[in-house]
């Protein structure tokens, strides 16, 4: 009996060590670095790895499956994924991967390439969903911690923490639109992590990982995140229509190039020059008109004889893009005044934007 007693003794001791070992090793960690942990095992279960397939033609036109991997991040507990557009882009096959592991299909909901976002769908179990909270990115600041978390290659989770380094940077896209507002950070982006979450202290999404900037393809301290008020926006718009509407000028544009203004005669140095109007589109029924003719100035061709847009309302156009910028921000319905140059003179258009096309990429 004595014997039992010293076991049961032994037992309780061993299991009282253990006890402070561990507290130890917890007490050991910093308040910083108990956040991290805390934030990587609330958020982790939300980050999934997703697998595209595109299938290509080899140099005998036979199809050849070929793979790529990203992240992404549970939305809501009806399995929607907010990722990247580049990382589903052309996909014939899609595939998640959670985080316990289990592998599922899933469906394309919508993408809005102008912005390098997506929603996909899986049918999992509500069990198996764990939504990431939405943040609020229009209160950040330079200098605040932030997390970044991928599922690269269905490898398992990763975690980075950095800083922002800087917002309201601007990127373009890869069908040549810019994004407004991005925020720049140093937290690692590798390869694989794109579509994942950028996250706040709260473990609440701020951005979504989208480029870096880096001379060798792996991070160099520079990376960018959409901002999740963006983002939520589109995923939103995405869900409900499978697509983003945008207003709609219906016109091709060129930037005046200074230096060559004078060269080529044109009666402004700044400003968008028309190019093209899309048959019935708000810039034909307004009467504004493209370009037919052009000159060739070494490589470049510069069209010559387009309405150049100078003003819209009291805005002054610098440029092509800053034309566009100003566009995306009114909605579709709005009606705008164009001060344009045409043959010499200045005139005033007013022109009423329409829903952009579904198809529609480019054209403003």
């Amino acid at each position: 009996m004595a014997h039992n007693y010293s076991k049961k003794l032994f037992f309780f001791l061993i299991l009282f060590l253990s006890i402070i070992w561990v507290t130890n090793q917890v007490s050991a960690l910093t308040d910083d670095e108990k956040n991290n942990v805390a934030i990587y095992q609330k958020a982790s279960p939300s980050v999934v790895n997703v697998i595209s397939t595109v299938i290509t033609r080899d140099f005998f036109l036979n199809p050849t499956p070929r793979e790529g991997s990203g992240s992404g991040s549970i939305i809501d507990s009806r399995g929607h994924i907010l990722t990247n557009n580049h990382v589903i882009r052309d996909a014939q096959k899609l595939e998640v991967t959670l985080a316990d592991g289990s592998k599922w299909p899933a469906k394309l909901v919508g993408t809005d390439p102008d912005n390098d976002l997506a929603v996909i769908k899986i049918n999992a179990p509500p069990e198996k969903l764990k939504p990431l909270p939405f943040g609020d990115s229009q209160k950040l600041q330079v200098g605040q911690k932030v997390l970044a978390i991928g599922n690269p290659f269905g490898l398992g989770l990763t975690l980075t923490t950095g800083i922002i380094s800087s917002l309201g940077r601007t990127i373009r896209s890869e069908v040549g639109t810019t994004i407004e507002d991005v925020i720049q950070t140093d937290a690692s982006i590798n390869p694989g992590n794109s579509g994942g979450p950028l996250l706040n202290s709260s473990g609440e999404i701020i951005g979504v990982n989208t480029a870096i900037l880096s001379p060798t393809g792996v991070s160099v301290g520079i990376g960018f995140a959409i901002p999740v008020h963006t983002a939520k926006r589109i995923a939103a718009e995405l869900i409900a229509k499978g697509f983003v509407s945008y207003p709609y000028l219906g016109a091709v544009l060129h930037p005046i190039i200074p230096q060559f203004a004078k060269q080529l005669g044109l009666k402004s140095d700044k400003g968008a020059m028309i190019v093209e109007v899309a048959p019935g589109g708000p810039a034909d029924k307004a009467g504004l008109k493209g370009a037919s003719k052009h000159a060739q100035i070494g490589n470049f061709l510069h069209p010559l004889d387009g309405d150049i847009i100078i003003q819209m309302d009291t805005l002054e156009i610098k440029d092509a893009e800053e034309l566009i910028k100003h566009l995306r921000e009114r909605k579709i319905g709005d009606a705008v005044n164009l001060k344009i140059i045409r043959d010499g003179k200045t005139r005033e258009v007013k022109v009423t934007l329409q829903e952009r096309p579904k198809d529609f990429r480019r054209k403003p």
